[in-house]
């Protein structure tokens, strides 16, 4: 027990813990608790009835079976490397779970038998682990595995390449296709030391306390009573639900404006985008109180070396967004409202919907909100001679929340990503944003002093099919004849 500092584990929890790791104590490196967001993961990978909503999936086609051996070596080496790639989760019989990092994690690289003659052989691969049906096991390490097949027809071998969030966050993947691209071209002796994870979750355990955690949350969620569901929205598990997604760079014009107001303002394009997301939800919910969750980049006060360390950095936290004051003076409160926010960026999810009016099991949001910053160049795989012969095909991010809008801040630009649960209208909702943001920017611009609520979120188009086309109602009728 007193070689685990940021645990406290009886000696008789950890012989379990170890007996269940192959090679025993000598495969053993480290063993601490949960960072937040991966406590909320958990709960989701043990709620699902089936699947699980946080395995990801992206998929590769190689020009050689050579080539996709060169990929899985290559993998390997960024898993020989950074702890939270060697890292199991155990809780069976434990007081809180905790994640076991081994020396030694192999790769599961298993080759499927599919048939050309029953379709498409990628499309075949990605169904056979889709996340509604499939799970990793993780109790083992690493929680992740490649499962390929060939595909004669195209004259290529395609692969999924499965993993778990709870391992990684969108910005670790950009660093295992850094350092995968190092070990490819044969220059991974040039990388730097990887920095552990166990220092993020230190942090996390180790700083604000919960006392200080609560009182904030107190103080911004107390008089909330009433949930903000989105089109009644409130299945929160993600069990089985089929996904819509969309994605639309918003306007460069509109880029330009938005960033030149936030400038004017001396806030985050981040607050605008969270301001003007609450104005849809406002709308689409039917509450004044509006609160979302919003995705807090924990690698920002991570410390050192944090920016090239992998691991789940990212935390979930809600907040609630002022709708009911005028264009400006919202603006400014949500700036701060978020400034407060990343002071309590370690606080967990359950604390932080505990000290609302809400009480359980309702959820308190169904919502999400993640603002990221995004290379331009991470958007397709990085065309350099490492990755000759290696095509990337596709891949999926999801969360449990039926409703999500990802922002990725491309430097000029902005881009909108929309996930809602079928039926909804991915598109539809992004329309909504974008029209949000286009009405706020313009109240900024000319009258700022306007209230918040006066602003439209519908698009000429739809405002047109309530007001004019749904209202077509007139018809011919025989005025001499009876309404019977």
């Amino acid at each position: 027990p007193d070689l685990l500092p940021l645990v406290a584990l009886s000696q008789e929890a950890i012989d379990r813990i170890v007996a269940s790791v192959p090679g025993g104590a000598g495969n053993v490196q480290d063993i601490y608790p949960l960072a937040p967001l991966q406590e909320g993961i958990l709960y989701h990978h043990l709620a699902a009835r089936q699947g699980d909503p946080y395995v990801l999936q992206a998929q590769f086609a190689f020009d050689s079976r050579e080539r996709l051996d060169d990929f899985s070596l290559a993998l390997q080496g960024v898993i020989d490397r950074h702890d939270i790639l060697r890292t199991s989760m155990a809780w069976e019989g434990l007081e809180e779970p905790v994640q076991v990092v081994w020396r030694k994690a192999v790769l599961g690289v298993e080759q499927m038998r599919l048939s050309p003659g029953d379709g498409d052989v990628a499309g075949q691969l990605k169904a056979r682990f889709d996340a509604s049906h499939h799970r990793l096991d993780i109790r083992q390490a690493p929680l992740m595995c490649i499962r390929f097949a060939e595909d004669a027809p195209n004259r290529r071998w395609v692969a999924s390449l499965l993993f778990h969030h709870m391992a990684l966050d969108h910005a670790a993947l950009e660093v295992v296709r850094h350092e995968m691209q190092a070990h490819l071209l044969g220059q991974a002796g040039r990388l730097g030391d990887a920095v552990p994870y166990r220092n993020y979750v230190a942090q996390a355990r180790l700083g604000v306390s919960p006392e200080e955690h609560e009182e904030f949350f107190r103080d911004m969620l107390g008089g909330v009573d009433e949930p903000t569901l989105p089109f009644g929205l409130q299945d929160v598990r993600g069990d089985n639900a089929v996904m819509e997604e969309t994605r639309q760079d918003v306007a460069i014009d509109l880029s330009q404006r938005l960033r030149a107001q936030a400038r004017r303002l001396g806030v985050s394009a981040a607050a605008l985008h969270h301001l003007a997301w609450a104005q849809v939800l406002c709308r689409v919910s039917g509450r004044e109180k509006v609160v979302f969750g919003t995705v807090l980049m924990g690698r920002m006060q991570g410390g050192e070396g944090a920016d090239r360390a992998l691991g789940m950095f990212i935390n979930t936290l809600p907040i609630c967004v002022p709708v009911g004051g005028r264009v400006r003076d919202s603006v400014l409160a949500t700036h701060a409202r978020l400034s407060g926010l990343l002071g309590h960026e370690h606080a967990s999810l359950a604390l932080a919907q505990r000290c609302s009016g809400v009480a359980a099991p309702t959820p308190l949001f169904s919502a999400l909100l993640n603002y990221r910053h995004t290379s331009a160049e991470s958007i397709t795989l990085h065309m350099s001679s490492a990755w000759q012969g290696i095509e990337a095909l596709g891949g999926e991010e999801r969360t449990n929340y039926p409703l999500t809008l990802s922002v990725d801040d491309l430097g000029e630009g902005f881009g909108l990503t929309v996930q809602a649960v079928a039926g909804v209208g991915a598109a539809r909702v992004g329309a909504y944003m974008e029209t949000a943001l286009a009405s706020l920017v313009e109240a900024l611009e000319h009258a700022p002093e306007n209230p918040l609520v006066d602003l439209s979120i519908l698009p000429a188009t739809e405002r047109e099919e309530l007001l004019v086309g749904f209202n077509a109602t007139q018809a011919e009728y025989p005025l001499a004849q009876t309404i019977h």
